[in-house]
C-alpha cells in the first residue's frame, strides 16, 4: 500500500504524460517486478531510469520502456548526485546506448549543465540528455538568473547539436515554471519527491494539474 500500478493508472487518469521509475538494487524505491507490471498498463511514456548494472541492462531489454535514463549513482548512493563523467566512461555508454537502441528503446544520459559533456553525450549516441537540477534547485531562491545560467548555454547546444533536453531533480511548484520559461524547448520533466510531498495536501490529481500548469 499504496498499489504502485494502480496509483501509476491514476496518474495518467489525472494528467501526468510519462511514468518514470528507479528501480535499484535494493528495491528500496521500486521492486523489479513492479517494472514488469508497469509495461502492462502505462499508456503514456514508461521511463526506467538506474545505474546500469547488468541486472538493470537485462530489465530494460526485456521491458523495452520508451526511454531509459542512465545515472551514474552507486548502490551506495541514497539519491542521484551528479552527472556521467562521459568522457571516461565514453566506452562503457557505448555499448550501452547500442544495447539499448538495439531493443528499440530511447536513451538519456544524466549529465550536470556542462557543454562539453552534452557535446560528448551526442557522441557516444544518445538521444537525450537529462540536466540534473539539484544546483539549479538550491541556487533559485538567491538568484533565479545565476541559477539558470550554465542550463540555458548546456540547453542551446543539445538544441544546437540535435538532442532531446530532459530535466529532473528538485524541481518543484516554486522553481518549476522559471526553468521551463527559460528553456521552452524542454521535452520532460521528472518530478517525483516534491510531486508526492505536495500531493500530501494538494492531493495528486491537483498536484499533477498544478505541476502542468507550471510547464505551460
Amino acid at each position: 500500500m499504496p498499489d504502485v500500478v494502480r496509483f501509476a493508472v491514476d496518474c495518467e487518469r489525472f494528467g501526468a504524460q510519462g511514468i518514470t521509475v528507479h528501480p535499484r538494487p535494493d528495491e528500496r524505491h521500486i521492486k523489479y517486478q513492479d517494472v514488469y507490471d508497469l509495461k502492462q498498463v502505462v499508456t503514456t511514456e514508461l521511463n526506467i531510469e538506474g545505474y546500469p548494472s547488468d541486472r538493470f541492462v537485462e530489465l530494460v531489454c526485456q521491458v523495452r520502456p520508451a526511454q531509459v535514463t542512465l545515472v551514474p549513482d552507486s548502490p551506495q548512493d541514497l539519491t542521484s548526485h551528479e552527472g556521467w563523467d562521459v568522457v571516461k566512461h565514453f566506452d562503457f555508454l557505448k555499448s550501452l546506448v547500442d544495447t539499448f537502441q538495439a531493443h528499440g528503446v530511447r536513451v538519456s544520459i544524466f549529465v550536470m549543465p556542462d557543454v562539453a559533456v552534452v557535446e560528448q553525450a551526442k557522441a557516444v549516441g544518445a538521444d537525450r540528455v537529462e540536466l540534473y537540477t539539484e544546483p539549479y534547485a538550491s541556487m533559485y531562491e538567491h538568484d533565479k538568473q545565476k541559477a539558470i545560467g550554465d542550463y540555458l548555454v548546456a540547453a542551446r547546444k543539445a538544441k544546437e547539436i540535435g538532442l532531446g533536453l530532459n530535466a529532473g531533480h528538485d524541481l518543484n511548484l516554486q522553481n518549476l515554471t522559471y526553468f521551463a520559461q527559460q528553456i521552452p524547448w524542454l521535452d520532460e520533466v521528472s518530478i517525483g519527491h516534491a510531486l508526492i510531498s505536495d500531493a500530501l495536501y494538494l492531493g495528486i490529481e491537483q498536484t499533477i494539474r498544478q505541476y502542468k500548469e507550471c510547464l505551460k
